[in-house]
């Protein structure tokens, strides 16, 4: 099974690429990292009561408030109120918020690399060729040497995500909308390390148009994704399983190899300013 790595930055459209990919002709199953944040921080789980106890103390408005809409003191599952995700976001978002992010990330990516895990298996043993791994920090996180193909979901312009996420989330301010975007990589530099991986291991989506071009966009570069890995080579895969191990290590040290390629090329730029 090929595990497709699906990435990009904040308001480039990733989640609409997702939800195509999800359906009819592709079908394919998606493991998507942020619902599986929100749910291993949801009331009730480990994550929220760890976050809610570092933050808690210095973040007033760190919970929704405690009125009839929101469940009252203890919130709809009784097991306490949500996350006020805007005020969690201005805690952690910013210049100067190094720290606190790092926090949140710990608590938060253990929970969900374990859930990711237990769905890609899931997916293995349903037969699908692929599976999605909608990851929005897949360079960050480190998930990419896993992955046997990446596509990365770009746009040319930045002015374009900065309208996009104002437009998606109207409590943002330009300034909140800004830092948000200046906190994550450079989608064009992730475009870049994408395609230095190969024609067949590496796709960039570009969206910078309507729904109907990025349609064509991604019809084009599933044909590419398609072609390095036919039907039978996952079925074989499956009844397999040793094989499947075996393709699955190679998978990770050719992924490893490019990263550690990557890297050293940034390196000899730097050194040549």
């Amino acid at each position: 099974m090929l595990l497709l790595g699906l990435t990009g930055s904040i308001a480039t459209g990733k989640s609409t690429v997702s939800r195509i990919l999800s359906a009819h002709p592709y079908s394919l199953p998606i493991v998507d990292a942020d619902l599986i944040a929100r749910q291993v921080v949801e009331p009730g789980t480990a994550g929220y009561s760890q976050i809610v106890s570092h933050f808690g103390p210095s973040t007033p408005d760190l919970l929704v408030p405690a009125d009839a809409s929101s469940g009252g003191k203890n919130g709809p599952s009784g097991k306490g109120r949500p996350l006020n995700r805007p005020a969690l976001g201005r805690r952690v978002f910013g210049e100067g918020k190094e720290s606190d992010r790092k926090v949140l990330n710990s608590i938060v990516h253990p929970a969900v690399r374990r859930e990711i895990y237990k769905q890609m298996l899931s997916a293995y043993l349903k037969g699908h060729w692929a599976c999605v791994l909608d990851i929005p920090l897949l360079y960050e996180s480190g998930w990419e040497p896993l992955c046997g193909t990446i596509m990365v979901v770009a746009v040319k312009d930045a002015e374009i995500q900065m309208q996009r996420l104002l437009a998606r989330d109207a409590h943002l301010t330009e300034e909140d909308a800004r830092n948000r975007v200046a906190s994550q990589w450079d989608v064009r530099d992730k475009a870049a390390r994408c395609l230095s991986r190969g024609e067949k291991s590496g796709v960039v989506v570009w969206n910078d148009g309507d729904q109907e071009q990025l349609k064509r966009e991604i019809d084009r570069v599933m044909e590419v994704v398609r072609a390095g890995s036919p039907s039978w080579w996952s079925w074989l895969l499956l009844l397999c399983p040793p094989l499947a191990v075996a393709s699955g290590t190679l998978t990770y040290l050719n992924g490893v190899r490019m990263k550690k390629s990557w890297e050293n090329e940034k390196v000899r730029e730097k050194a040549k300013l």
